[in-house]
């Protein structure tokens, strides 16, 4: 239907019921009763009205749905638009980071330290910089996945109510990228980008990587830390020792470096142990809310939920990371690999057998 044709079908059917609604009002020849023709023409009023807004699926969720759609809009909006802000802010902190390590810690770690350890600074550190680059890079580069619109045979489970589209098990729709995603995990700011089936991978890894490398940076620069708080303090007593400006800038530079790194390892380590954990059971984050409905939902009738997805812990792992030979955990988990995930994200293996998988 064109928009001039529904504007003007919805402007003549208000016209027809305020018609309707003032022959109910208006008293017939031979003295009808006007207190029932009131009582009628309200009725019909709050029929009018509630059909409007009322159907056989509405319930609180909807309407606390409803009453809250413009927080919800200002929020993704709000997200899209700083989504790029936080991209760069990733970026500048990073870059901060490793520019401190190199003119600071490095000089220092080269100085006092034997042969062997040095070695293994410079091993590590970049090595843990090289899979944080990489996988970043990637985790906001690469698309997380979408149903594809131009098939009519994509097996699918239900109709996205949004995008008016055939819905695949496991996707959900994104109210930021406005798109239905693949494998749905959230959408995050820091990458500016949905974490769906194409990378879930490179997200993980890069929260991984990036908690190692702030671990890593937190203990090596421990003792400069002390040595440089030592000199911060001592910088108030009187007289003030004698420092040159590099020494001050230095010491200020170390108490950033380990403040930082440090409040990062804990507040990512976190995270990537939640998400671990979801990985564990075959699990997204969306999936997780939805099954928890679902485990209370058959318990109260005497069921156990059992997830249609879990292969197994190392099973999970295995497809998660594309584990398919033992060489694999080297060249795809400890090495940057930009090998797709397992499976095309429009069906998924099942290992349940039972007519109903959802419950035992």
């Amino acid at each position: 239907m064109r928009l001039g044709s529904s504007w003007r079908w919805q402007l003549s059917r208000a016209m027809r019921l305020a018609l309707r609604l003032r022959r109910l009002c208006r008293p017939q020849e031979g003295g009808g009763r006007v207190g029932v023709r009131l009582t009628a023409a309200w009725r019909y009023g709050k029929l009018l009205l509630r059909s409007l807004y009322y159907n056989s699926l509405t319930n609180s969720d909807t309407l606390l749905d409803c009453a809250f759609e413009p927080v919800y809009w200002i929020v993704d909006n709000v997200t899209r638009w700083f989504g790029v802000v936080f991209v760069c802010l990733v970026v500048l902190l990073t870059s901060s980071v490793v520019i401190i390590v190199y003119l600071f810690v490095l000089p220092t770690i080269f100085s006092s330290y034997p042969a062997h350890w040095i070695a293994w600074h410079l091993c590590c550190g970049h090595w843990l910089l090289i899979l944080v680059v990489f996988h970043y890079y990637k985790a906001t580069t690469t698309s997380p996945g979408h149903p594809p619109k131009d098939k009519r045979d994509v097996p699918s489970v239900s109709i996205c109510k949004k995008c008016i589209t055939p819905k695949p098990p496991r996707t959900h729709h994104c109210s930021i990228c406005s798109l239905c995603v693949l494998k749905m995990d959230h959408h995050c700011p820091w990458l500016n980008n949905c974490v769906g089936h194409l990378n879930h991978r490179y997200f993980f890894s890069f929260c991984l990587y990036m908690t190692l490398g702030c671990v890593y940076c937190s203990i090596s620069s421990r003792n400069l830390f002390l040595d440089a708080y030592s000199a911060i303090e001592t910088s108030f007593q009187t007289p003030p020792p004698d420092l040159s400006p590099r020494e001050s800038v230095g010491h200020k530079c170390i108490i950033f470096l380990w403040v930082l790194t440090s409040s990062v390892a804990v507040a990512l380590g976190g995270l990537t142990l939640w998400h671990a954990k979801l990985i564990s059971r075959g699990e997204t984050s969306v999936e997780r809310h939805i099954n928890c409905k679902e485990a209370r939902r058959l318990q109260s009738n005497g069921k156990v939920f059992r997830n249609p997805y879990h292969h197994g812990r190392l099973n999970n792992w295995k497809l998660f990371f594309g584990v398919e030979t033992r060489s694999h955990w080297l060249t795809r988990v400890l090495l940057p690999s930009s090998h797709p995930p397992s499976g095309d994200g429009l069906m998924w293996d099942r290992p349940s057998t039972s007519s109903d998988p959802m419950a035992i």
